[in-house]
Parts: structure tokens; sequence; C-alpha cells
């Protein structure tokens, strides 16, 4: 695969060559160039606002952000982000990173669809929640130079991204629906799952055990 797309290099270590080919045999070419995508932009976007992210950790990050979409990784019922971030974190222990280390990723891969938090926290979080925000909903895009832009799509094709993309969500989420409570992952089923009804913040609190 080309090593370098619109002036960012992708980091080759051991660990990011095996994250790429362990990822790219769990997830499915959608995911996975989407994860490339994701370090790109999340690379571009950190340029542009002067953030100094940690290569490798942010491609550890971006590729492991949608892991526990397609694969669940314990038995215990919980947002899918998590799932990723524990597959995240495993990985990184595996290969020999520190502990401190490996919870930067894990914290990159649970906050990347959380709004507002990750830009508040180190490079690494926030170039990933800002590298997922561009290719899953175009925020930032007019900002971006727009032969980077179709330099990077040029290398991962989006191909039909919108429905394939909500597709993978609702054959990731459809049998865990409760995880999706307070999360962006709720519009996803609502529109697309018929039987699905999200319990809200207001029926928590006026049906909770509480008298009054």
């Amino acid at each position: 695969m080309t090593d370098t797309v619109a002036g960012i290099a992708f980091p080759r270590t051991a660990a990011t060559d095996e994250a790429t080919r362990r990822v790219r045999e769990m997830v499915s070419p959608l995911v996975f160039h989407h994860s490339r995508r994701v370090f790109l932009f999340g690379s571009l976007h950190a340029r542009a606002l002067g953030l100094r992210p940690d290569p490798e950790l942010l491609y550890l990050a971006a590729m492991f952000h949608d892991t526990g979409l397609l694969t669940p990784f314990s038995d215990t019922v919980q947002r899918f982000e998590l799932d990723g971030a524990d597959h995240a974190r495993k990985f990184l222990l595996d290969q020999g990173f520190s502990s401190g280390t490996a919870d930067v990723v894990w914290q990159a891969v649970a906050l990347h669809s959380t709004p507002g938090i990750p830009g508040r926290m180190g490079p690494e979080i926030a170039a990933t929640h800002v590298g997922v925000l561009t290719d899953a909903i175009g925020w930032g895009l007019d900002e971006l130079d727009a032969g980077a832009v179709e330099a990077v799509t040029a290398v991962h094709p989006r191909g039909d991204f919108k429905k394939e993309f909500l597709q993978e969500f609702v054959d990731g989420l459809k049998n865990r629906p409760e995880t999706t409570y307070g999360t962006v992952n709720s519009d996803v089923l609502q529109h697309f799952v018929p039987d699905f009804r999200p319990t809200s913040m207001v029926e928590r609190v006026t049906g909770s055990a509480w008298p009054r």
C-alpha cells in the first residue's frame, strides 16, 4: 500500500504493520478504508490545528476505532466503542506498549463518537475524533485542501459509503440495542429498525423507584 498520501506518511512499525494486517482480516473493506481515511483526515486536521499527535498511536486508534462494531471483544454487553477500545488496548499491551500508552489509544477509541469531550483531551484523542467526524459526516471537509481530499479518496475510495456505513451500524448494534442509550448510535437504530424505541432520560427519571 502507498506509504504517503496527501503529504501524510503512514507510520511503518511492527505494531502498525500487524494492526493493518489484523484489522483488515476483522472488518469489511468499507470499514478498513474508512479507518485509514480517519487517520489521514485526522492527521490533516491536526496539522492545521497545531496538534502534534504521535503518528503511530493515532494510526492504531484509527484502525481499531470501529472493530467493536463488527467483532465484539467480550461477553459483556457494552457499547461497541468500548469493545473496540478493549481490542485496541489488548493489542497494544501484547505489542509491548506501556499501560499508559495503551490507555491513550483506549480513550481515543472509546470516545471517538462522543461529542464535545475529545477536543479537550490529548492530541491523539482529538485527532481521532475529528478524523471520524470528517469521514462520517463531512465535518471540516471544506477546510481541507481539495487536492488532499481527492488524494485520500483516490487511495481509499468511499464507494457507496453513506448507505453501507449505516448498514454496518445496524448490523453491529441491532442485537445489543440497549447499549445505544444516550449515544448517536440510537439515532441509527431508531431510523432503520422498526421495533426499536429508545428510552428517554425523561422516562428514566419519571419511572425511577423514587416516589417523587
